[in-house]
């Protein structure tokens, strides 16, 4: 670690960074490469950095030191995340001072200071960059510049509204009130209330006397318009009394109930697909049971009643998956009781189809701790998780199934050789419905569900999963939740 920031490697992997940026790439990936550049040029044992919704924070990307924290959300209430937003945006921390659990963990893992800088974007926070340190008082004060000017150019690809941000809806909070607006004949805008500025982006300065910024529907008549930054409003207008040609503008955010009514369609259009092919299938072998009994071998038709019940199971599943899907069950900070891990694992792999079962390598320590939470719900976990990795690495390949534990959580991780995630895809594949190919390009079945429910069912029990490239090709699936 350097004594002294190293400007020179700052700048030459920040001029890498820019040369990813102009070949095309964006969002996760050139995010995490720039976290990869400034930690070793600033000295710090780790960097991470956490993206801020509406409902509460969660780290999207992280190196070093940190990166066991990818995926972990950081709830709106949480007192780390109140504590972590309040105050200037760029100062240092004595990790004992952040109240919570994740204090504790820092502390154990000997990180006891850092430098917070906050991403803002018009005084609205998108994300904090949290840079972790080993040592507990600093040595170079330039660490913190650094810092503030890189929180300050993540900022800036958040404005972009390239590939980020990965969770929120956008760097601008949907208003608590209509947007108002006046417009002359011309449509230039004459009057921009507060609301109109939150919902927009656009302050009044910059839309007084100039066009509205988007489509002006006739009369009494409501429009619905998306926004360059993919976000909805919903646009009435109507006539002002009086010898002018002035009219009044009103508009909301929409996005969320045109996310949820796309959900919906894709709920339906989704569930009529899957459910198609197995159904499809039992009944082709039930009818050629009734029809052709008498012609058909034993073999035959043991092999069409073997089928038959395997898709019924498949079946079955779906449908347990879509039904928890839909009623969007959402984490309840639900602590559990102690179980073994080990033990619960060995159980589990017992009722994975066959066809995974048998490609399932355990390397399960026998010292694991017990861990808090839901064992029965563990076995849901690993099935989707398991799953998963057979779908996409070839069938004589195995699925490794490895645990640890550190000071406060307890992990396991589903390791596959197959085809490998892209980083900028490690967090919309927990998306509900997301698929990473689509349309007659998809080459793997599924309705995109079970990375979804492993999300909800794990947080549901104050863990986290999260999602990696493995080195040498594959994928990495790593949950950890609360020692017992």
């Amino acid at each position: 670690m350097p004594e002294r920031t190293d400007f020179p490697a700052l700048i030459a992997g920040h001029t890498s960074v820019i040369k990813m940026i102009n070949s095309g790439d964006a969002g996760l990936p050139v995010l995490t490469q720039l976290l990869r550049v400034v930690q070793p040029a600033i000295g710090a044992a780790g960097l991470a950095f956490v993206e801020f919704a509406p409902t509460g924070g969660r780290v999207i990307a992280a190196t070093g030191a940190a990166a066991w924290t990818v995926g972990r959300p950081l709830p709106a209430a949480d007192p780390a995340t109140v504590c972590l937003l309040s105050g200037p945006s760029l100062r240092q921390v004595r990790v004992d001072s952040i109240p919570g659990a994740l204090a504790d963990e820092l502390a154990g893992r000997g990180l006891p200071r850092m430098i917070v800088a906050r991403a803002e974007i018009g005084g609205l926070t998108v994300g904090s960059l949290h840079a972790l340190y080993h040592d507990g008082d600093p040595e170079d004060t330039s660490e913190h510049a650094v810092i503030g000017y890189i929180a300050s150019c993540i900022a800036h690809m958040y404005g972009d509204q390239t590939g980020l941000p990965v969770h929120g809806d956008g760097p601008v909070v949907a208003a608590l009130a209509d947007g108002l607006a006046v417009v002359d004949r011309e449509h230039h805008v004459r009057l921009w209330n507060p609301a109109a500025a939150q919902v927009t982006g656009r302050s009044a300065a910059e839309a007084l006397n100039h066009p509205l910024p988007f489509p002006l529907p006739p009369s009494g008549q409501v429009l619905d318009h998306r926004l360059p930054d993919g976000r909805w409003l919903r646009i009435t207008s109507g006539e002002l009394p009086g010898p002018g040609t002035l009219r009044v503008v009103t508009f909301r955010d929409i996005t969320d109930q045109q996310r949820r009514d796309h959900e919906r369609d894709l709920f339906v259009a989704v569930t009529s697909h899957e459910l198609r092919t197995p159904v499809t299938v039992i009944k082709g072998y039930a009818d050629t049971l009734t029809d052709h009994w008498e012609s058909l071998s034993d073999n035959d038709r043991r092999q069409a009643a073997r089928i038959i019940g395997q898709r019924a199971n498949e079946l079955a599943r779906l449908v347990d998956r879509l039904l928890s899907a839909a009623t969007e069950n959402r984490p309840g900070g639900e602590s559990g009781a102690p179980f073994d891990l080990v033990d619960a694992l060995r159980a589990a792999v017992t009722d994975l189809p066959a066809d995974v079962r048998h490609r399932i390598v355990l390397d399960l320590p026998a010292d694991l701790p017990k861990v808090l939470g839901d064992r029965h719900s563990l076995a849901t976990v690993l099935t989707e998780l398991s799953t998963n990795a057979g779908k996409y690495s070839l069938p004589d390949t195995p699925i490794e199934v490895s645990a640890s534990a550190d000071e406060r959580t307890v992990s396991f991780r589903v390791a596959d050789r197959g085809i490998g995630i892209r980083p900028e895809h490690v967090e919309r594949a927990f998306d509900r419905f997301w698929q990473g190919e689509s349309g007659d390009r998809r080459r793997y079945p599924g309705a995109g569900l079970g990375l979804y429910l492993v999300r909800q069912i794990v947080e549901q029990q104050n863990g986290w999963v999260s999602l990696r490239p493995r080195i040498g090709g594959g994928t990495v699936a790593e949950v950890r939740l609360p020692r017992g």
